[in-house]
């Protein structure tokens, strides 16, 4: 099973970096949860939010974030609209379900013709 994160959005800001001061390099990424499987794939409503500074290449946690990163955070966040949760079952699936479903039609028909 594979569980990773799909690039949903990703925002230039134009706020000063904590870190460097600069202008520019700042990115806002959005990122929901994908599982996969062998027998399904599957989106989550588990969202994951970063935020990086492409001029000092550092990764800015929110508890460096200031009250205007928090409001452009915030504004962006309202706007987001996410993917929706969703499962997706794979052929392996199907193919389990089926032989099941005729393995047990064949378990009833011999009980069934044994007791007549």
């Amino acid at each position: 099973m594979t569980e990773h994160y799909i690039k949903i959005k990703a925002v230039d800001l134009n706020n000063n970096c904590p870190e460097c001061y600069s202008k520019e390099g700042l990115k806002l990424t959005f990122k929901q949860k994908f599982i996969e499987t062998n027998f399904y794939k599957k989106i989550t409503s588990d969202i994951k939010y970063e935020m990086d500074c492409l001029t000092c290449n550092t990764h800015i946690y929110p508890v460096k974030w200031t009250e205007d990163i928090e409001r452009v955070f915030e504004y962006h966040k309202r706007g987001f609209n996410p993917k929706q949760a969703s499962t997706h079952f794979k052929k392996a699936t199907w193919l389990a379900i089926t032989s099941g479903v005729f393995i047990a039609l064949c378990i009833t028909a011999v009980i069934i013709y044994s007791v007549l």
